[in-house]
């Protein structure tokens, strides 16, 4: 009688052990189940969001290949540079917003200097992009690269008289010179690179010189004023590199006339360079995807993004690695100026100072 128990008791152990192992293994297949959709989730929801400035072709192809290398989607929100400032300041720790692309190195420092960026350690950006088209800090990162040049009619200018931006104030260009207000940033970080090389008395000279050589009282953006040289209401202009490379391709017809009939001139290339400036990149100081974001910069600070950069949008590459276009190695190569694009935010209250002291409108 007792064998007979022994045995049924036994057999009952091994029953209660097999179906103890089994609710383990199902239960460890249920757990890894889980675990893979729950990474299979994430991936599916990883997303880097970016507030910007720029309305260009290029960049929504950039994005898209991103996503496709990455996976990371790029949810995108366009506006004016001044008012995506303004929107990250208002939402604070409620923001969005991972990342920030503006233009102008003077956008950017003002940006830093209300504290809504942070600095970003990444070997990749800092061998990607030179250090000075990066803030000192690194809290942005320039990405694309357009020189303030002087542009001329090629009927009524010899190029032979142009050398340098000082030489623009001179008695001979006195109601020659086309311009545009002292409210826009580019011209701003101009007078701020003067600022940063030769001292406030000699910029306020110079924009004093310019104010009396004035064709006309500023008005109208970059391209106005090469149209305008054409229709000869001034003999010089001056504007960004990449307008006159978007205008000989616009499918505008007048647009391109216009373009055709002006040349490109690289000022102060015996002395302190031709002023550059930035289209840039920063870091939110309350990104909720800063891994996605850091690795949003570093793509774009790549050899394949920065080519594409180049080769579609008239722009000079940041990273040094990768040439200019066609076109853009055309007008030859230039001496940029040599000065971090840090002073341009630095200096930018000063300009604007200057500005309103000597009667740029």
């Amino acid at each position: 009688m007792k064998r007979k128990l022994s045995v049924v008791s036994l057999s009952f152990v091994l029953i209660l052990l097999i179906a103890t192992l089994a609710g383990c293994s199902t239960g460890q297949e249920k757990t890894a189940n889980i675990q893979e959709e729950a990474l299979n989730s994430k991936k599916e929801n990883q997303v880097v969001n970016l507030y910007t400035d720029r309305h260009y072709d290029t960049d929504e192809k950039l994005y898209e290949l991103f996503t496709e290398e990455t996976g990371i989607k790029v949810n995108v929100v366009k506006g004016k540079s001044d008012e995506l400032i303004e929107r990250l300041a208002r939402e604070g720790k409620d923001t969005e917003a991972d990342l920030l692309i503006t233009a102008d190195a003077g956008r950017l420092h003002r940006a830093k200097t209300k504290d809504l960026l942070q600095p970003v350690t990444s070997n990749t950006l800092t061998n990607n992009i030179p250090t000075n088209l990066r803030d000192k800090d690194n809290e942005w990162f320039g990405l694309t690269v357009r020189g303030r040049i002087i542009v001329y009619s090629k009927d009524r200018v010899d190029p032979s008289e142009l050398s340098t931006y000082e030489d623009l104030v001179n008695p001979k260009w006195k109601g020659k010179i086309l311009v545009r207000s002292s409210s826009n940033i580019y011209n701003q970080s101009l007078l701020a690179s003067f600022i940063a090389i030769d001292g406030e008395e000699k910029a306020k000279q110079w924009a004093k010189g310019i104010v009396e050589n004035m064709a006309r009282d500023p008005q109208g953006n970059d391209r106005a004023q090469a149209t305008a040289v054409v229709a000869g209401e001034g003999d010089i202009a001056i504007m960004n590199t990449y307008y006159i490379g978007k205008m000989l391709n616009s499918s505008n017809p007048e647009e391109v006339k216009v373009a055709k009939n002006v040349g490109i001139f690289f000022p102060n290339q015996d002395t302190t360079g031709t002023h550059i400036n930035v289209s840039g990149v920063g870091l939110t100081k309350y990104a909720k995807n800063k891994e996605n974001a850091i690795k949003f910069m570093e793509f774009l600070s790549s050899p394949k993004a920065q080519e594409q950069f180049a080769q579609a949008n008239y722009e000079y590459p940041a990273n040094p690695s990768v040439e200019p276009s066609d076109l853009l190695k055309s007008w030859g190569e230039f001496k940029p100026q040599n000065i971090n694009l840090s002073k341009l935010g630095e200096f930018n209250q000063k300009a604007v100072e200057i500005f309103n002291e000597v009667g740029w409108k």
